[in-house]
């Protein structure tokens, strides 16, 4: 789950990481109110869940109270990425002498946490790995506990120009291994983590990413989800209990389980098409499922075939043919079905299928190529 840089920031501000003085605002008269108590220039800057605000022209510099409240009347009226901007943040700017990247997450590799820091920030630090690897320094975590102070001292001094700078920076990393472990976070990340005048160090921008597996724990911050963070397929998907990802491809797909869904992928992949999504319907057995997770695949425009891959264990195959059976009367299906049924009760599935005329395969991979075909 992702939250909005200034809840990051609330949070911040709650872990003793110093950040740059900031406030919301949800209307333009109220960006002018802010600009005008902090009485100095001012960012303003468009609260999406969305990358690459600043391109967009969502985030600007503002020298007095009137201009803070014309950009902000600018930035609330535009779209990032075909999301609709409600809210700004507006923060003091500050005299910025250098710039650095610092993080905390979860290599999957190696399984375990890594900080991950460069003396290169304010930049997209992963062409930043791609383009200077060299720039870019990485500390693994043996285990959750509190990281010997000497280990991050000599890895903060690899990114810090000076030894001094390096200990308030050891500081920060130490409040943001609590804020990881304690709230279940999968990201916490400052970029850019600037030098100011006088030497300190101050959090100009934040993001959190949490542990959806971790949220019950945390009613708190699973009250800071946004629906912006879902397209409206997904959000459909979650209150139907469905397991659903939009991505960009024309084959729609309807799988139970979790590995084949992902192996359905690859296999589309494979014989030169692309996904139009990751649904599992999980292992119940209820035709309404199959249902619901047609109507939502149909929303999407861009689906020319629907592959629903069927491997009955829990789930029978019988029940999800009289799904099939039941959206193909219920609602209007413009694209073809491309239908693999095999295990539980399938010989019963397949020929309820094939009495209403509808064809049905037993191999996965003759039916992923049949829907990639039509696909195109």
């Amino acid at each position: 789950m992702k939250i909005h840089e200034y809840q990051a920031m609330e949070l911040f501000k709650e872990y003793g990481i110093n950040t740059a003085r900031c406030e919301l605002a949800l209307n333009a008269a109220r960006a002018a109110k802010i600009a005008g108590d902090f009485g100095s220039k001012v960012v303003v800057k468009a609260q999406v869940l969305v990358g690459g605000r600043g391109k967009a022209g969502g985030i600007k510099l503002a020298s007095s109270s009137p201009e803070a409240e014309k950009i902000a009347e600018d930035i609330l009226s535009m779209e990032v990425k075909s999301i609709p901007v409600k809210k700004v943040l507006v923060a003091e700017a500050v005299d910025i002498l250098k710039e650095y990247y610092l993080s905390i997450t979860v290599d999957r590799d190696s399984k375990r946490m890594v900080f991950i820091g460069s003396s290169s920030g304010g930049v997209d630090i992963e062409q930043l790995a791609v383009n200077s690897p060299d720039k870019i320094h990485k500390l693994y975590l043996a285990s959750t506990d509190i990281p010997p102070r000497k280990e991050i001292q000599d890895f903060a001094v690899k990114i810090f120009e000076d030894e001094s700078l390096a200990e308030k920076a050891v500081d920060t990393m130490l409040k943001m291994h609590r804020l990881f472990l304690e709230k279940d976070c999968s990201l916490v990340e400052i970029n850019p983590f600037v030098k100011v005048a006088g030497g300190g160090l101050l959090a100009v921008d934040a993001k959190i990413n949490f542990d959806d597996n971790g949220l019950f724990k945390h009613p708190g911050i699973a009250e800071l989800r946004s629906a912006e963070e879902y397209s409206a397929d997904e959000s459909s998907a979650r209150c139907a209990g469905l397991s659903f990802v939009s991505m960009d491809g024309n084959v729609g797909c309807i799988v139970n389980g979790a590995g084949l869904a992902m192996a359905t992928m690859d296999v589309i992949k494979l014989f030169g098409g692309e996904a139009a999504n990751f649904l599992d319907v999980g292992g119940s057995s209820n035709p309404d499922k199959v249902l619901t997770a047609l109507r939502i695949i149909l929303s999407n425009k861009k689906v020319k075939v629907i592959l629903i891959n069927i491997f009955g264990g829990i789930t029978r195959c019988d029940d999800i043919a009289k799904g099939i059976i039941l959206a193909r009367d219920g609602i209007d299906i413009p694209v073809p079905l491309v239908i693999r049924l095999i295990g539980t009760n399938d010989s019963e599935g397949r020929q309820i299928l094939k009495d209403k005329g509808l064809t049905v395969l037993e191999g996965m991979s003759e039916a992923v190529q049949k829907a990639v075909e039509l696909a195109k």
